[in-house]
């Protein structure tokens, strides 16, 4: 059985709160759970104490036992400090311009020192 530590979605439409729970990794996002391990307020500021909770002991037993986290609760865990923090790039390869587009960008930055 595959463990996972991530995010299962409750509150209103419009409204998300998520619980951090260890599910097996075949079960649905919003269904069976093994335990929930914490809580994440996307409602709340960034430097609110309270967007993030997680129950530490319980998250380390998990780790140990072989649980996975995924990428968005691996982020919350690097912050707590209880697992290594992933890391991220700021904008992915794919969505960078191509070889011809930034051959072209370098000719218009040419051109533009040159005028200068």
């Amino acid at each position: 059985m595959s463990l996972k530590i991530r995010l299962s979605r409750a509150g209103a439409k419009k409204r998300p709160y998520y619980h951090i729970v260890v599910a097996d990794s075949r079960s649905p996002r919003d269904g069976r759970f093994v335990e929930k391990v914490g809580a994440y307020n996307p409602m709340l500021p960034s430097d609110h104490g309270e967007r993030v909770r997680l129950n530490d002991e319980r998250i380390k037993h998990w780790l140990e036992k072989g649980a996975q986290a995924t990428d968005r609760v691996a982020r919350f865990l690097g912050h707590a400090g209880l697992a290594p923090k992933p890391a991220f790039r700021e904008q992915p390869k794919k969505s960078a311009p191509k070889k011809k587009a930034q051959e072209r960008a370098a000719a218009a930055e040419a051109a533009k020192a040159a005028e200068a």
